[in-house]
């Protein structure tokens, strides 16, 4: 009966000790994967901040005083007229005469704010409008979330 008794207790301390070192490898494995993860994030970061830097030239000014609008979030998911798929969080914008891949930087002429955008669509097909950006890039310069419509000045990329 000792002998049983024995044999149980060291059968259930060894079964505990080898579930603590699995566990303990699991961990380690986890950290190691954050890690690569976070260096990953880090190295593409900064492949962003360099290649804007390297891509922003000079911006000549294509209009001022021109009305600015937002895309409705019904157009989220369909394809624009240069083929792209539409999406309100990137920053892109449609113009009715500038070519697609344009880079634009747009400035809110009221509180100074300014956006640079890729032209992939046209519109907007409203007269008074020149120029209608995605959701995200209208609301980093709007000072009033709640307005449909800005003043802006639009300048090209030009190389």
């Amino acid at each position: 009966m000792k002998k049983s008794i024995t044999l149980f207790f060291l059968l259930a301390i060894i079964s505990i000790v080898s579930s603590q070192s699995s566990l303990d490898r699991q961990k380690a494995t986890v950290q190691k994967d954050s890690l690569k993860k976070n260096k990953i994030a880090v190295e593409q970061q900064e492949n962003k901040l360099d290649s804007l830097i390297t891509s922003l030239g000079k911006f000549k000014i294509y209009k001022k005083e021109a009305h600015a609008s937002y895309y409705a979030d019904k157009f989220n998911g369909r394809r624009t007229t240069s083929g792209r798929k539409f999406d309100n969080n990137k920053y892109t914008a449609a113009h009715k005469k500038l070519p697609f891949g344009t880079k634009v930087k747009v400035t809110n002429e009221k509180n100074g704010k300014s956006v640079i955008v890729e032209i992939t669509d046209r519109g907007p097909f409203v007269k008074s409008r020149e120029i209608d950006l995605s959701k995200r890039a209208f609301m980093d310069i709007a000072s009033n979330k709640n307005s449909g419509g800005l003043q802006v000045t639009i300048a090209v990329l030009s190389n």
